[in-house]
């Protein structure tokens, strides 16, 4: 690899981090494979923590590289914040100061096996010592803004100089494509990949139960009001009411976040003087039913093929942190939610910027965004622009895992 005359410098300019910058290990390397995973934005976050997650599932829990399993190691960009979403296989790690000590602690910390970069914000020091230590390094939705720094123009060939380490570079566009090529990266290591985002996984369902529920519930419009909290149950079934005077066949699946409340839920049902079913007792919706009260876990992806709208609960309230859209959005529902969705916004962000979901904030707006949406040609609409959203990145996601079942299964038997 050419020598950088400027990387040479920033790396000597790096060496002076004060004491205070240095690295401090947040926890214990865990024994198996590790992949670092580094965001410059939280929804990049999110979008590795997702990747994660399906690559542990599809090897099985399989023991990783040295036996005990497979973990994200989960670095962020300055300004971005932890992700609450993330799981127990993930670790974070702040960075510090990017300096040549730092990284190097950091390295021989945490060992980790794969690096997933993604959209840019290099840090020379620790690019170019991962490259050293052997770490396989891929660039995933590499970005023109992300990679230009304008406090490098001191240092015109730092950039190609760190491109050159990856292995594999997949651009977010030809553009970034056009680009990468300008600076050097060799054209075989290049792809347009398109944007790397979280995406949508069609659940699984039992196919005889559904046909036999859709005979039963056969020309009744039916919405879902999935992960409800007992404090949100007024608001639901008071749009639910408002909703039935104009379509008086409305029909209501009932999902509990939290199945401790399930007698509560009961309760109320019981003193509202609902028509209900009770699905962990083997109720079958009849003609009369106003609401099955789903109460048990499994058949989400049942009740999101039933549905042509979904309510994400856990949303309306303050102190909620929201419900996942890529489930309804995986399904073909129309998605709509509440104000308080901290969790998922940027996926709320993605599917309301492109007409695939809508906010409501009470009972009054839920009535009116359901008596809207009942109309099939509405529905039908709305459901479809989030599904394009949900399956915009499947594509990319597909490759990388792909990509990393590679690498891992090369690591298993080196």
């Amino acid at each position: 690899m050419t020598r950088s005359l400027s990387l040479a410098a920033y790396m000597a300019l790096a060496r002076r981090g004060t004491p205070e910058d240095s690295f401090v290990p947040t926890a214990a390397r865990p024994e198996g494979a590790v992949i670092w995973g580094h965001a410059t934005s939280l929804e990049h976050a999110d979008a590795l923590i997702q990747m994660a997650q399906r690559l542990a599932a599809q090897r099985g829990g399989a023991p990783g590289v040295t036996g005990g399993g497979l973990h994200l190691l989960l670095t962020t960009g300055e300004g971005i914040r932890w992700p609450v979403r993330a799981r127990a296989m993930t670790y974070h790690q702040p960075l510090g100061a990017d300096s040549p000590s730092n990284a190097g602690a950091f390295l021989a910390h945490w060992r980790p096996d794969i690096c997933l970069w993604t959209g840019g914000g290099l840090r020379p020091a620790l690019v170019t010592s991962a490259d050293a230590a052997g770490i396989p390094m891929i660039l995933v939705d590499a970005e023109v803004s992300l990679l230009e720094r304008p406090g490098w123009h001191w240092l015109p060939d730092v950039t190609p100089a760190l491109l050159g380490r990856f292995r594999t570079v997949m651009a977010r566009s030809e553009k970034a494509a056009q680009y990468l090529r300008r600076l050097g990266v060799e054209d075989a290591k290049i792809t347009v990949a398109g944007l790397f985002q979280e995406g949508a996984i069609a659940l699984p369902y039992d196919e005889g139960l559904r046909d036999e529920m859709a005979t039963s519930l056969r020309g009744r419009p039916i919405w879902l009001a999935a992960m409800v909290r007992h404090s949100e149950l007024a608001t639901i079934l008071g749009a639910h009411r408002q909703a039935s005077r104009l379509a008086h066949r409305l029909f209501l699946i009932l999902v509990p976040a939290d199945l401790s409340e399930t007698e509560a839920f009961r309760t109320t049902l019981r003193q509202g003087n609902w028509r209900h079913a009770v699905w962990s007792h083997g109720g079958m919706p009849g003609e009369a039913t106003q609401v099955l009260l789903a109460d048990t876990r499994g058949e989400m992806g049942l009740w999101y093929r039933l549905a042509t709208i979904a309510m994400m609960g856990s949303s309306l309230l303050p102190g909620m942190g929201g419900s996942d859209p890529n489930e309804p959005a995986a399904h073909g529902a129309a998605i709509v939610y509440g104000p308080n969705v901290a969790r998922y916004m940027p996926s709320y962000r993605r599917y309301a910027s492109a007409g695939g979901a809508r906010i409501v904030r009470d009972a009054s707006t839920l009535s009116a965004a359901l008596s809207h949406l009942i109309a099939a040609d509405q529905s039908a609409a709305m459901a479809h622009a989030a599904w394009e959203v949900a399956t915009a990145s499947a594509e990319l996601m597909d490759k990388i895992l792909a990509l990393l079942h590679d690498m891992l299964d090369d690591l298993e038997w080196a």
